[in-house]
């Protein structure tokens, strides 16, 4: 396995890099934007690799630090996404934002990214979070601040916070914090 390259940057096609090594020898290495901005024709770059094996290709694919690569291997363990949907994730965003982002439960990061949808990105943080040991909250994706702050003050009114979650998913968005509080109260109270 090819896990680290060192050598010229040769030639650029879009975000496919050909890398000349001491040898004399060229790889063709997919690259995040980063590297490929940091970087001019003819600079000598070194970088963490992944190769994918498949019956009929192997793609080499390049990263710009070993906390990078990780977070691609810890991508791979998603179940859906390969190595192209990582890498996209990998060149859409800086590696801290993207691990902030899975620490926050931040869904809306994730569905921002071309070719990730919904249930995808609740895959992604559901994995990461269980990786980088932070508790995955499926309320803080689901819910707004304000449909949090109403749940809190249901349950402080003496309402089960898992009835309240349920409650307050099903009340419309437009309403104040004031009105969802009132309508959640009329609705449980009916049960």
């Amino acid at each position: 396995m090819i896990g680290k390259l060192k050598g010229k940057l040769s030639e650029l096609d879009g975000n496919i890099a050909f890398i000349e090594t001491s040898g004399g020898v060229f790889y063709k290495v997919f690259l995040p934007p980063k590297i490929i901005l940091k970087n001019k024709i003819k600079d000598e770059i070194e970088i963490y690799t992944y190769l994918q094996v498949r019956e009929d290709n192997l793609t080499l694919f390049g990263f710009e630090n070993k906390k990078q690569f990780h977070l691609f291997e810890m991508l791979l363990s998603v179940d859906g996404i390969g190595p192209k949907s990582a890498f996209n994730i990998i060149s859409f965003a800086d590696t801290d934002n993207i691990l902030e982002a899975a620490a926050h439960n931040n869904l809306d990061f994730f569905n921002s990214i071309p070719g990730i949808g919904k249930k995808t990105a609740q895959k992604i943080l559901l994995e990461l979070s269980s990786q980088l040991k932070k508790p995955f909250d499926l309320t803080s994706i689901v819910l707004s601040q304000d449909d949090i702050l109403v749940v809190d003050a249901l349950v402080s009114l003496g309402f089960k916070k898992f009835e309240s979650t349920k409650i307050v998913i099903k009340l419309g968005k437009k309403l104040s914090v004031e009105d969802k509080i009132k309508e959640a109260i009329i609705m449980m109270s009916k049960k």
